[in-house]
């Protein structure tokens, strides 16, 4: 864990234990948070997509960021503070520094296709919480891009201290550093791990550590160490769960394999639906194949 930079590392976009009726088991996500820094992870991302903050009440909201700082404590914390408003997104930074975080995670506005000035006031805005923020750059979703030249742009009036990056462009990383060279790029996309951790990664907001956090956080730190010898064959044995990070169904897939590991994946909200027969059969396949070959 870096002391000042606490968004460095293995971070994990925690999915969210639900239960039957499909209310929130905050219960098992405090061991759920506990056991993946057991397991050799960093730290967590709560009210990223993946743990389905869009259809969570501002009550449930609110106490997931305090169910995890309970749990493994605010430095190890940095939530997902999105929201449509400008307004909105600060008072959740506020509320995650007043639980004790150290930073927090913020697209950018995604109720419209902004512009770049309206970009530049969203994060100015939030970054007057007084806690860093580390962008999300995910204009799949958003509709918003946060090129290269914007990003500088937004580091050199002080609004991000980092960007997670999810294009899967891994040609940004470098104009990223001649850019904004002190501009920390985390992974965002865990099926473009190894090829942004050559290219100089700080950090990973990652997916799938929900179900396989040894064996991620052992392809994570070869990968930026350089031990190619490691990393590849890994990388190689688990993309096949990787790049379902990157389909629309992510959330269903990970919960899946979390279930088959033998973890609390469990239903998700809708709009979600249960994954296709054939999505589930591909998600369960995959993942007993990297249960025989150790890596859960």
């Amino acid at each position: 864990m870096t002391e000042h930079r606490p968004w460095r590392g293995v971070l994990v976009a925690t999915a969210l234990p639900l239960n039957d009726d499909l209310s929130v088991n905050h219960d098992r996500y405090a061991e759920h948070c506990a056991w993946l820094v057991e397991n050799g992870c960093d730290g967590v991302v709560p009210n990223g997509s993946l743990g389905e903050y869009q259809v969570l009440t501002p009550e449930e909201r609110a106490r997931v960021v305090e169910t995890a700082v309970a749990a493994i404590g605010g430095e190890r914390v940095m939530p997902g503070v999105a929201a449509y408003g400008s307004a909105e997104s600060r008072r959740w930074a506020e509320q995650a520094g007043e639980a004790g975080c150290r930073a927090v995670m913020l697209l950018p506005p995604n109720a419209y296709r902004a512009d770049e000035r309206s970009v530049l006031a969203h994060y100015a805005e939030v970054a007057r919480s007084g806690l860093p923020v580390i962008a999300y750059n995910n204009p799949i979703d958003t509709k918003v891009d946060l090129v290269p030249e914007l990003l500088a742009r937004l580091h050199g009036e002080g609004h991000i201290q980092g960007v997670k990056e999810f294009t899967g462009d891994v040609r940004r990383a470098y104009r990223i550093a001649e850019l904004a060279p002190e501009l920390d790029l985390l992974i965002g996309a865990d099926d473009v791990l190894l090829e942004l951790a050559v290219a100089g990664a700080k950090g990973w907001v990652a997916g799938y550590p929900n179900a396989l956090p040894r064996a991620s956080v052992e392809l994570y730190r070869a990968a930026v160490d350089g031990d190619l010898d490691t990393a590849l064959p890994l990388y190689r044995q688990l993309h096949p769960l990787l790049r379902w990070d990157s389909q629309v169904e992510f959330v269903q897939a990970i919960k899946l394999s979390m279930d088959i590991v033998g973890r609390h994946g469990g239903p998700c909200r809708p709009p979600r639906a249960a994954l296709l027969p054939g999505q589930e059969a591909a998600v369960r396949a995959a993942t007993e194949k990297a249960v025989a070959a150790g890596l859960a």
